[in-house]
């Protein structure tokens, strides 16, 4: 039943208006949205309230290293195609605090669409129930606070046992689908796997994974590819039956078109049509800033989010030929991982022949390891410095975390 029919708990309720109250204080002051202090405002005067919170909603989990917030921006939209009210943390607090905070918002709503950090999916589902999951990538990713990505598998399999949830997960990538074979219902998606450097080993037993063409297994105990359901074929979504559908996303890219097709099966779980759903995601233009293009300083600036070597490697196939100039901007911060010794692991040769501009907190980090791939590039202070150090037209612009929020603050978007 649509909207919350067992009314909160005067406990809860405090929590959620102290919550909220909190989060105005924090807009008022400049400090951000105000989702994950607010949320932890709430959760301290109530520890169930995101239990409480979900008890009405059909809740759709979305987890992964990479793309899942574009994914869940994605299923939102293809549910929204029931008429239902959809709930959903759009902006990527994706700890329980933000989710929180999220959820005290959709007390009419459905559904739950709901990004989960790896981390804390296990938990997260405990408290939510889910009535779906899905289940995108794992690899590297913040060395310093996430586990190493076998363990984080463990994690999502030891936590996703017995879930009475669908699984929607992607068949293509050896860490997902271990961790996704201690669930009773799983959705096999094929929807490939462009970085594979984290899953050379066999999760199950540490043999080496041998990969004849798409298709993966482990010589030494038998764990292979599962047989998909669905499948990313170019441009067209396979379902079960056979039918293609075509992909027509103004996100850009492969990654968003395998995005898509994971979302269009988790919409056909909820009895959304797959023609339907994906011609809702289609009015999806940009995610919390991703893909914008902005107009400063007589520049037309695509901004592009990267934060990990898989991500790098996906933006890299979607920026424009050279002579495109393209800033690059790193930070460290506390949200993007202190530790910067993941850039040695992106292959940036494929920059060579495009003028580039360095910039963010680490940017000499970042110099050091573009000079070694023997990369031409400038160093630069400021975001200002850069774009004016580029010719007219359009600039590609590839920032991790904060950096990508400074930059979004520099050229006003």
């Amino acid at each position: 039943m649509a909207g919350n029919s067992e009314p909160l708990s005067p406990r809860a309720k405090l929590a959620v208006t102290a919550g909220r109250a909190a989060a105005a204080v924090s807009r008022a002051a400049g400090r951000g949205s105000g989702s994950v202090i607010g949320g932890r405002v709430a959760l301290k005067l109530d520890p169930d309230l995101l239990a409480r919170l979900a008890a009405h909603l059909d809740v759709v989990l979305v987890s992964a290293t990479n793309g899942k917030t574009t994914t869940t921006r994605l299923i939102a939209e293809a549910l929204r195609a029931t008429g239902e009210e959809v709930v959903s943390n759009a902006l990527g607090a994706n700890m329980p605090a933000g989710i929180t905070s999220a959820l005290a918002g959709g007390s009419k709503a459905r559904y739950g669409v709901i990004e989960v950090d790896e981390k804390y999916l296990a938990g997260v589902a405990k408290d939510v129930t889910p009535k779906a999951i899905a289940l995108l990538n794992l690899s590297r990713d913040q060395l310093d606070r996430a586990a190493e990505t076998r363990m984080l598998a463990e994690h999502w399999r030891e936590g996703l046992a017995g879930s009475k949830a669908v699984i929607i997960a992607n068949a293509d990538d050896p860490l997902v689908v271990w961790a996704a074979s201690s669930s009773a219902n799983v959705v096999w998606v094929a929807a490939g796997q462009e970085w594979k450097d984290d899953a050379w080993s066999c999760p199950s037993c540490g043999g080496v994974m041998q990969r004849p063409g798409d298709d993966w297994l482990c010589g030494e105990c038998g764990f292979r590819r599962p047989t998909p359901t669905w499948a990313l074929s170019g441009d067209h979504v396979l379902d079960p039956h056979g039918s293609a559908w075509p992909i027509r996303l103004q996100l850009p890219g492969r990654a968003n078109r395998a995005n898509a097709t994971t979302s269009a099966a988790v919409a056909a779980a909820f009895g959304v049509p797959p023609q339907v759903a994906l011609e809702r995601m289609y009015s999806v233009q940009a995610v919390a800033g991703r893909y914008d293009v902005v107009s400063y300083l007589d520049r037309d600036i695509r901004l592009l989010l990267a934060k990990n070597p898989a991500g790098w490697l996906e933006t890299f196939s979607l920026i424009d030929p050279p002579p495109a100039p393209v800033i690059l901007a790193v930070n460290a911060r506390g949200a993007d991982g202190t530790d910067t010794s993941w850039l040695w692991d992106v292959d940036y040769s494929r920059l060579a022949g495009h003028p580039i501009c360095v910039i963010g907190d680490r940017r000499l980090d970042l110099a050091v390891r573009l000079e070694v791939a023997g990369v031409d590039f400038q160093v630069f202070d400021t975001a200002a410095e850069a774009v004016r150090a580029c010719p007219p037209g359009r600039i590609e612009a590839i920032a991790n975390y904060t950096a990508f929020q400074d930059l979004r603050r520099a050229v006003g978007n």
